[in-house]
């Protein structure tokens, strides 16, 4: 199956897998504070150990001081062209819960669960005619500081979301980069009864 991002899949999956994708070129047209919540609606139901649910995100509408606050957490490769996001996004995961007993134990799973959330959001912008970029590249402890997350929270990533541009938009080192990465065999990354490299 050939996906018109030129990216082909071994088996059969649903076009939307291939369709999803991490581009750095964006329109800056505003994303309606509804279709905003829909990409969080969908991050709500991601599968999640124990139903703890430990995703966070705060968020900021390009033009606000939400947006810049996050904008200047940012490294500056993504400076480069983060701006023209619709929304700017940290992404959280609370690292610590709260047992039956009243102690304070490690949620394992935080960063794994967190991770399907994001998943989901990001199918789910693909969806709605958006794309959703994470972002490594975050200052994690100006970001805590800048807001105001506690202790028991981890900052994973950033996240950018908007209409696409043309990828002529961008500086001419990143425009050779702005194309839809192809990925690892199934075969080099899953195997049947031992782990092997």
């Amino acid at each position: 199956m050939t996906d018109p991002t030129g990216r082909t899949a071994d088996h059969a999956i649903d076009p939307i897998y291939l369709d999803r994708w991490s581009p750095r070129a964006f329109t800056g047209e505003a994303m309606p504070h509804e279709t905003l919540l829909s990409l969080f609606e969908a991050a709500r139901w991601a599968p999640s150990a124990a139903n703890g649910q430990p995703w966070r995100f705060v968020y900021g509408h390009r033009g606000t001081e939400a947006f810049e606050r996050i904008y200047n957490t940012l490294d500056e490769g993504n400076r480069r062209w983060a701006d023209k996001a619709a929304v700017l996004a940290v992404i959280i995961s609370q690292t610590h819960r709260q047992n039956a007993a009243g102690e304070m134990r490690p949620a394992y799973t935080h960063a794994f669960d967190t991770g399907a959330a994001w998943a989901y959001l990001a199918l789910e912008a693909t969806r709605a005619g958006y794309h959703a970029h994470g972002m490594g590249g975050i200052d994690r402890e100006k970001a805590r500081e800048v807001l105001g997350i506690p202790e028991v929270f981890r900052v994973e990533a950033a996240l950018a979301i908007g209409k696409i541009a043309p990828k002529e938009s961008l500086p001419e080192d990143l425009m050779k980069r702005e194309v839809p990465s192809g990925r690892k065999k199934v075969e080099e990354f899953v195997s049947e009864g031992q782990f092997a490299l």
